[in-house]
């Protein structure tokens, strides 16, 4: 199929982002207002502007509903919160549906502070993150599975962001990826597309995108030599492993393949690529059928979402325009 063919069936489809739905600030200041506080005497960061936008899987949303998809909605824990409130209206202004989260007062708002020099346009101080380092609290993974069982029926995909880089205090919990193995047993049509930082090796009977780094990692932890083993252990229909400017390998039952993609040079940013090429290459999957066209269709959309600052998104104009 085109790019075009594959854009118009864009609008029939609904997709479901699961896990850590987190909350971007990116924090303008002006460096000339860096006076010392009188309390401490260390420079304040004289933040001038803010804009929140959703981040981590709200970034894979976002990505969704600029690519046109029809339906787009998100199922996470967030706490009852500022940042919360601030998420829900990034979410709803981006047209989608933040219905489905669970909020808790056991936990904080996934949020990054990201510092930006108004003068020059860098991030040039450390970020200021809002994690959990506990486990979710017993009621709150109850609901995030009972509600994940309630609607998985209601979408064609599903995509989920497990990025939470500590042991634990992350949404994708034992017992939910033990509902979307589950979910994808009981549903084979359905594309259920899962991107983990930290634990790929775990999911079981889904589509697994690790990067490269990800996925040499997760071979270490399972003693394992090569792709093969790792989509055996996955025991799903693909594996993809994601190599930037080199392309992505492609692991599923009938063999391996490399899909090449066009390095791009210079790029801006490559803050949120994955997430780009999952929103697109999981969509483009449930279109066509066909793993190939999917990973090149990913590959188009990181493309141009690297070509902007911050966590960009891809719109079908500009995807016809370079296609």
């Amino acid at each position: 199929m085109t790019t075009a063919e594959i854009l118009d069936e864009f609008p029939k489809l609904s997709a479901l982002v699961v896990g850590d739905i987190c909350l971007d600030r990116w924090c303008i200041y002006d460096p000339s207002l860096a006076e010392p506080s009188r309390e401490t005497g260390i420079p304040r960061i004289g933040v001038v502007t803010v804009e929140v936008t959703p981040g981590a899987g709200g970034t894979v949303a976002n990505n969704l509903a600029a690519l046109g998809v029809g339906r787009v909605a998100v199922l996470g824990a967030i706490g009852n919160d500022g940042f919360g409130f601030e998420l829900k209206q990034a979410l709803r202004a981006r047209g989608m549906e933040p219905e489905m989260l669970v909020e808790t007062d056991s936990l904080q708002t996934f949020t990054y502070t990201k510092v930006i020099n108004g003068t020059t346009g860098v991030e040039d101080y450390p970020r200021l993150d809002f994690v959990s380092v506990k486990p979710l609290a017993a009621d709150v993974e109850a609901e995030l599975v009972n509600r994940l069982w309630s609607y998985a029926a209601e979408f064609d995909v599903i995509i989920v962001s497990d990025q939470a880089e500590t042991d634990q205090g992350g949404v994708v919990s034992p017992a939910l990826r033990q509902a979307l193995a589950g979910i994808a047993e009981a549903c084979p049509q359905k594309v259920i597309w899962v991107d983990s930082r930290m634990r790929p090796e775990l999911f079981r009977g889904v589509i697994v995108k690790p990067n490269e780094d990800e996925a040499h990692a997760a071979l270490r932890r399972l003693g394992a030599q090569n792709y093969r083993q790792l989509f055996e252990t996955i025991q799903g229909p693909l594996l993809l492993v994601t190599h930037g400017g080199d392309g992505v390998e492609l692991i599923d039952a009938a063999g391996e393949q490399r899909v090449h993609t066009t390095s791009v040079a210079n790029p801006v940013d490559i803050c949120g690529a994955g997430d780009s090429f999952s929103a697109g290459a999981a969509c483009a999957f449930a279109v066509t059928g066909n793993a190939a066209e999917a990973a090149r269709f990913g590959n188009l959309v990181a493309s141009i979402t690297i070509m902007k600052k911050g966590t960009g998104t891809a719109s079908p104009a500009e995807l016809l325009a370079k296609a």
